[in-house]
């Protein structure tokens, strides 16, 4: 029983939920980032460099023969999954950037000074009696 009363403390805390949210909410935007580099990015780039579409872009160390398919490195695939790497991090250095700011203008928020006590006070006026006094 201790075991899984131990699980439900911890899959109810706030930070598995959160976690739980961020991994669904980052697959959807690996999806739309996946159509953007595919979709929109790379036509582009494939028409400025001559019509060449990475996704297709390959070197073949074996043919197909027969039932066997071909040895090939997908090179072109490889690159649209480092552009897809490229903007995720962009975006998420955004992100991270956007609440780092965030967090520091709380910070910075400008705080009144406490009031000095009735002790502080005192020693001030004795300070400056004494500096009167030597002057």
């Amino acid at each position: 029983m201790g075991f899984v009363k131990e699980f439900k403390t911890f899959a109810v805390k706030g930070n598995v939920i959160d976690l739980a949210v961020g991994v669904i909410i980052g697959a959807a935007f690996g999806k739309i980032v996946t159509s953007l580099v595919n979709d929109i990015i790379m036509p582009p780039i494939g028409y400025i460099t001559g019509g060449i579409d990475f996704k297709d872009a390959k070197y073949v160390l074996k043919p197909a023969i027969g039932d066997t398919p071909e040895t090939s490195i997908n090179y072109g695939l490889f690159i649209n999954s480092v552009i897809q790497f490229l903007i995720i991090a962009i975006c998420i250095f955004f992100v991270v950037k956007a609440i780092n700011s965030l967090k520091r203008k709380e910070e910075v928020a400008p705080s009144v000074p406490p009031a000095p006590s009735k002790e502080e006070l005192l020693l001030t006026d004795i300070r400056d009696i004494l500096a009167d006094k030597k002057a």
